[in-house]
């Protein structure tokens, strides 16, 4: 057990914090944004799962990081662009487009990857190229802070910018009052001009950029290859998040650490006699548990 809190308490396990959190946090940031214009984004697991391959074969075959990168972005859009296509003028249920996309996504996924390698586990054979990390000038040479803060994946930075990114554009600019104007009352946003369906349309698509994000951190900065379903509930997990966060940018980062933080327990945990079926588990007790104290707190309130 003082193995275990030792292990918890060392510079390296906070790094590993912000390490595992990353791909929840892109992808509960732009379920946000989703979310505040009234048309969640349930498709989050398959937009990162098709993104994370696309970034992959791109950058294997274009020799490049940044092309890698751009392709996984430009799919993550696509992806919650047919979503919001499906959803918003062809009628279908946003729950039942979600889920359908992400069953396709895992398949789609498998024979992509089978189609170019030959293999349905893993991309491993292809010469795919890395996100590049980077140290931090001065906040290196910091004892400790630089050893938490320092030497990350470029994308991690990236998702931490995103937060302040993300909460001056709902804030402060014309498209982030139009996105809370569309889901707090459409009929009312549409009747000083605001065009909802486009609004609504904007918004998943700027979800499926945040979650493209997510995918090609997780097969070009978290790890460097992909792997079949290698997302595993991170999307879930990161819908969960932004409920818990009642849509909220402050709150959902702080509930996406939460998981982060739970996570890396569960990274720690491997280390130790435990075994891993329990430890493959932990991020999903968070987030059962997480559902229950956010349920129980919102049945509370409405009755107040």
């Amino acid at each position: 057990m003082n193995d275990i809190l030792a292990l918890l308490v060392t510079p390296a396990f906070f790094y590993a914090i912000l390490r595992v959190t990353t791909p929840i946090l892109f992808a509960a940031l732009g379920n946000v944004i989703s979310s505040k214009a009234g048309v969640s984004n349930i498709a989050m697991e398959g937009t990162m799962l098709t993104a994370s391959l696309a970034g992959v074969l791109a950058s294997a075959y274009s020799k490049s990081a940044l092309i890698g990168l751009i392709a996984a972005l430009l799919v993550g859009v696509l992806f919650s662009a047919f979503m919001a296509y499906l959803s918003l003028y062809l009628g279908t249920k946003v729950i039942m487009a979600g889920i359908a996309l992400n069953l396709f996504a895992s398949s789609f996924t498998v024979y992509i990857l089978y189609m170019f390698t030959g293999q349905k586990g893993n991309s491993a054979s292809l010469a795919s190229k890395q996100i590049p990390s980077v140290k931090l000038p001065l906040i290196d040479k910091i004892p400790v802070i630089g050893e938490i803060f320092s030497g990350h994946n470029i994308l991690v930075y990236v998702a931490l910018l995103s937060v302040a990114a993300i909460y001056i554009m709902l804030n402060k600019t014309k498209l982030g009052t139009h996105i809370k104007a569309v889901g707090e009352n459409p009929a009312a946003a549409a009747s000083v001009g605001i065009k909802v369906r486009r609004v609504q349309f904007t918004a998943l698509c700027l979800s499926g950029l945040l979650a493209g994000f997510g995918g090609a951190y997780m097969s070009m900065g978290y790890l460097s290859m992909f792997t079949r379903d290698m997302i595993a509930g991170r999307g879930w997990i990161a819908i969960a998040a932004s409920a818990m966060g009642r849509s909220m940018v402050i709150p959902t980062t702080i509930t996406s650490f939460l998981f982060g933080i739970f996570s890396a327990i569960g990274n720690v945990l491997q280390l130790q006699n435990i075994p891993s079926e329990l430890i493959t588990t932990l991020p999903y007790v968070a987030v059962f548990i997480g559902i229950v104290v956010y349920s129980v707190r919102k049945s509370r309130g409405g009755r107040s």
